[in-house]
């Protein structure tokens, strides 16, 4: 299934838009992979309890690793590229194909400090001021974040933009709750902002009827990895795990202008385990819906 794109896309065309390689542009993600999947069923996936159901395309996967290859060869892994070269730490994304309407795109001034004032380590990793806690927090030095557009996004709708929140620290404290340990190592985080009384998060429920929008990647029901629902205490220290990188997200995606899916990987799905990344679907909502987030939120 492919999902009706922006009603400008008439113009893009092979003429005028050429299919290239390495990371795409746009026009490119509009005209040759086309969103499989419509953001009520992007967010049920991410309310699934399987984060592994959320997919690249699979041509744009092989073009991915075509172009994964070539940057092994130049920097000797991924995560060297990043280090060395695309990851801004504490400044704007200015690298990105991909257009942003987040402004600013990283929140520069949140806790001070010139990015330009930033020590580097040999490991071109920014060096961590003392004090600082020792995992991600809501108020973590803003020259320890690197907030950045996916190069290579998932399949989204044209009207998701698809962010990476790469950090120097670790997503969650060394010591976590043994009850739920285990969990959040095999599901994973995840969270929702800027959803409406009348809109909320998809319930885990509707999956079943989206399963069949997978079946290209062989996903059914029987397939999926999830844990079940813990006791009320297991469910709180959960949802206080991600209390951090939530409080972040409405940090710098506000309520008002966006709507965001969020969710950090559990190591089973990590592309890149040598960096901790968060990521973030975020919708821009239309002048109406600002307005009845105005209306809800005065009550």
């Amino acid at each position: 299934m492919t999902i009706e794109q922006a009603s400008d896309n008439g113009s893009l065309s092979p003429q005028n838009v050429p299919l290239g390689e390495g990371t795409p542009t746009k026009e490119e993600l509009l005209l040759y992979y086309p969103a499989k999947f419509t953001w009520t069923q992007l967010k049920t996936f991410v309310n699934s309890g399987d984060l592994g159901l959320l997919k690249r395309d699979k041509k744009l996967q092989q073009r991915y690793m075509r172009w994964a290859g070539g940057i092994k060869e130049e920097y000797g892994s991924i995560a060297n590229y990043l280090r060395n070269h695309r990851l801004q730490w504490g400044k704007l994304d200015s690298l990105s194909k991909l257009p942003s309407r987040l402004s600013p795109p990283v929140a520069s001034t949140r806790n001070g400090g010139d990015p330009a004032e930033v020590v580097f380590l040999d490991s071109n990793l920014p060096q961590i001021p003392p004090g600082t806690t020792p995992y991600f927090t809501a108020d973590i030095p803003t020259q320890l974040v690197s907030i950045i557009m996916n190069d290579w996004p998932y399949s989204v709708p044209a009207s998701i933009e698809h962010y990476l929140i790469w950090t120097v620290l670790p997503i969650l404290p060394h010591s976590l709750p043994p009850s739920i340990e285990p969990r959040l190592l095999q599901d994973g985080l995840w969270g929702f902002t800027g959803f409406t009384e009348d809109s909320p998060p998809p319930s885990p429920s509707l999956l079943p009827s989206y399963l069949p929008a997978l079946s290209d990647w062989g996903i059914t029901e029987a397939s999926l990895i999830r844990s079940a629902r813990g006791t009320d205490e297991e469910e709180a220290a959960v949802r206080d795990a991600g209390l951090e990188v939530h409080k972040f997200i409405l940090a710098t995606w506000g309520e008002r202008e966006w709507e965001t899916a969020w969710f950090v990987n559990p190591p089973r799905l990590q592309s890149v385990p040598a960096l901790a990344h968060i990521h973030v679907f975020a919708r821009h909502k239309t002048p109406e819906e600002a307005s009845t987030w105005d209306v809800q939120t005065s009550r």
